[in-house]
């Protein structure tokens, strides 16, 4: 994977999130009656989708459902976990698309009927679509771990929904002695957010620190045996937190174990929080399992999931490159966590760089290019090429952050990565001399920034 060249990748970003905007035809159909789009889902993606499409035609009728009347972000959560942010931070409403003319209906979907193009709500409204968003976001399996199930979650949270399971995360944090154990189990992937459970390591570490527990422990026991940024994460935790190699029963506050050396978790003893795979048996202080993702429930339920193929289709949406539509359904895109785009292998294969990740910002490049998609089809005018981009931030430390961008467009009917002004944060300068801290502490206020200008992209 290349380094990044910020200059050229903030041109080539610019370049591929104002394609589908400024692709879209701008008029609408004289004297045409509107065409309906029913949006499903609130979250980055789907409220992207919606604001795009009534940018790129006002006639259109765009109806969003979302049960939730508050979106809280998922990204920068990890911060609230450790008290570095409040999650109010993280909190915006719909006000923003109400205003651009946008039906904003908070009620559940209980059911889609693709033959009657119409979405059914909880509340009883039954809505026509032309065109269907899907952006549901991810649901968990709860099975795989003997002893774990879904009503454990009050007593062992995953945190992978911003929400009242990260306040619950933080309250168990807060209360852990020193000397401690806080032990993450990340599910084999795809799962939301490919960097996530390492940032919360890392910034549980470093609460560590702060907070008079520097005889603590965090325990990764991962099924994957790479993750998204390992070398950049390993560099950090050497510098901050100790690191020195991987495996259990090493020195420092954060300890990684692989899938292939006992990372995989199969049994769980709810009782003593004590996890075990096949090499190693844990008892936690604080215990945090991330189940395995599967695509949102109602995705499933309108058939639009695989039920076979390789075990990162399954459960998961597949789309068409050029314009996000569902792959079993050209009225219905979808858009965000829920869909594979692309192929799916597993963490630390070289081709891994060819994968778009389960981001907010993919999701709301997604969303941008569907919504410019519908309008074109909508107007009788030819899809826009797009251009997909991705970029996302980690906070490791204290002035410390990380990043990797990466860039796709469409060839032969497929996603093809865009070398140049891809990759990952630098590890050492061009001279193999160290990465200033200077360097590091601007990636954390870009994250920061990132936030900002995301949650406006899409929420107003």
């Amino acid at each position: 994977m290349s380094q990044i060249n910020r200059r050229e990748f903030i041109k080539l970003a610019a370049a591929a999130s104002s394609v589908p905007v400024l692709g879209i035809p701008s008029l609408a159909r004289a004297g045409a009656a509107k065409a309906k789009v029913v949006v499903i889902g609130g979250g980055y993606a789907g409220a992207t989708a919606a604001k795009y499409v009534k940018l790129g035609d006002a006639s259109i009728d765009v109806t969003l459902i979302e049960p939730n009347k508050v979106y809280t972000s998922c990204p920068l959560s990890n911060e609230v976990i450790v008290g570095h942010r409040d999650i109010k931070t993280l909190e915006i409403g719909y006000d923003g698309l109400k205003k651009r003319g946008i039906n904003v209906l908070h009620d559940f979907v209980v059911g889609v009927d693709r033959a009657k193009k119409t979405v059914t709500t909880k509340g009883g409204k039954t809505l026509p679509y032309d065109a269907l968003v899907v952006s549901p976001g991810i649901d968990f399996h709860y099975t795989g771990i003997e002893g774990y199930n879904e009503s454990m979650i009050e007593d062992i949270p995953h945190a992978y929904k911003a929400g009242p399971q990260t306040l619950l995360l933080k309250k168990q944090l807060e209360a852990m002695p020193d000397g401690g154990k806080f032990v993450i189990v990340v599910p084999k992937g795809p799962f939301r957010c490919p960097p996530g459970p390492y940032e919360r390591a890392s910034l549980v570490a470093n609460y560590f620190k702060h907070h008079g527990k520097a005889k603590s422990k965090v325990i990764i026991l991962d099924a994957n045996d790479s993750h998204s940024k390992k070398g950049l994460f390993n560099q950090a935790w050497a510098k901050m937190y100790g690191w020195e190699k991987e495996g259990m029963g090493t020195n420092g506050m954060i300890e990684w174990v692989k899938g292939a050396e006992g990372g995989t978790i199969t049994k769980l003893d709810a009782k003593t929080k004590t996890v075990s795979s096949d090499f190693v048996d844990v008892k936690a202080d604080v215990l945090n399992i991330i189940p395995p993702h599967k695509a949102g429930k109602i995705a499933a339920d309108a058939g639009l999931t695989g039920a076979s193929g390789n075990n990162f289709e399954k459960g998961w949406c597949k789309v068409e490159p050029m314009t996000m539509a569902s792959a079993v359904d050209p009225s219905i895109y979808v858009v965000g966590d829920s869909c594979v785009a692309g192929e799916m292998p597993l963490y630390g294969n070289p081709n891994a760089a060819f994968d778009m990740p389960k981001s907010a910002h993919i999701a709301m490049t997604q969303a941008k290019v569907a919504a410019a998609a519908i309008v074109a089809k909508v107007n009788g005018q030819a899809v826009p090429q797009p251009y997909y981009a991705n970029t996302c931030y980690s906070v490791v430390g204290d002035d410390y952050g990380i990043s990797v961008a990466h860039l796709y467009r469409v060839e032969g009917g497929t996603f093809k990565y865009i070398k140049e002004g891809s990759g990952v944060s630098m590890m050492t300068m061009p001279d193999k001399s160290p990465v200033p801290a200077a360097y590091r502490k601007l990636e954390a206020e870009y994250a920061v920034g990132w936030l900002r200008n995301v949650m406006a992209d899409a929420f107003s």
